[in-house]
């Protein structure tokens, strides 16, 4: 579940993640009564197995929901916390249509694991590693072999976002600096796992936040929170 809100006396509107329907939004009635059917399993960061009827609204309902993963560890550390809700909105903001990508609901998995297993551990590196492989099942993985504007492999020194990718010394007008820590950090992310998050810098990182934002600005229309709050 990526979130929910109070909605009424006693439901909620959930904000959902399927594998199979993409993004999708149902009421739990009656879920904040104290002898809810449902208990406290109906919160964010949870893996459900959850049954939805579909009416003639557009909401659909919740008519049974299984627990598969509670993230108990995760809901117990802020940072790990805070961590999990910015990954979720990202998802959500990114994804917003009912189409389905099963690859980001498995990444979205992976990341609420990896952040329950190391409660604490949610770092701005892994944050911008995540979101990275979000821009990739997006189709908009920046272009980092070459640049993007000429195809020139060497004297690679800035980001654009409007080119997609980094630029060379030529082609450099209207991009902002890209040191190579910074361009080895995403080649590295995009190519590792997320259990093998590159370690990098608070300058190293930013210009990565940077050039992410830049991206989805130019070819998504969409801003995201920051990666992390200020202790990340």
């Amino acid at each position: 579940m990526l979130r929910s809100m109070r909605y009424g006396e006693a439901d909620r509107i959930l904000h959902l993640y399927t594998p199979n329907r993409g993004r999708v939004s149902a009421i739990a009635k009656g879920v904040r009564r104290a002898r809810s059917r449902f208990g406290g399993r109906l919160e964010p960061f949870f893996r459900l197995h959850i049954e939805l009827h579909e009416g003639r609204g557009e909401l659909l309902t919740v008519t049974g929901a299984q627990t598969i993963e509670a993230h108990a560890r995760l809901r117990g550390d802020g940072r790990a916390l805070d961590s999990a809700a910015r990954a979720c909105d990202a998802v959500g903001r990114l994804f917003e249509t009912s189409e389905p990508h099963p690859g980001v609901f498995n990444l979205l998995c992976r990341q609420l694991a990896l952040l329950d297993q190391r409660a604490g551990a949610g770092t701005r590196a892994g944050a911008l590693a995540f979101r990275l492989k979000l821009l990739l099942a997006a189709g908009l993985a920046p272009q980092l072999g070459a640049c993007a504007s000429c195809g020139e492999p060497e004297h690679l020194v800035g980001f654009s976002g409007a080119a997609g990718g980094v630029v060379c010394a030529a082609c450099e007008a209207g991009s902002f600096p890209l040191e190579q820590e910074a361009h080895g950090f995403m080649t590295d992310a995009l190519g590792r796992s997320l259990t093998e998050v590159p370690e990098a810098g608070a300058v190293v990182l930013g210009q990565v936040e940077r050039a992410i934002a830049a991206t989805l600005e130019h070819h998504a229309h969409v801003r995201l929170m920051p990666a992390a709050g200020r202790a990340g």
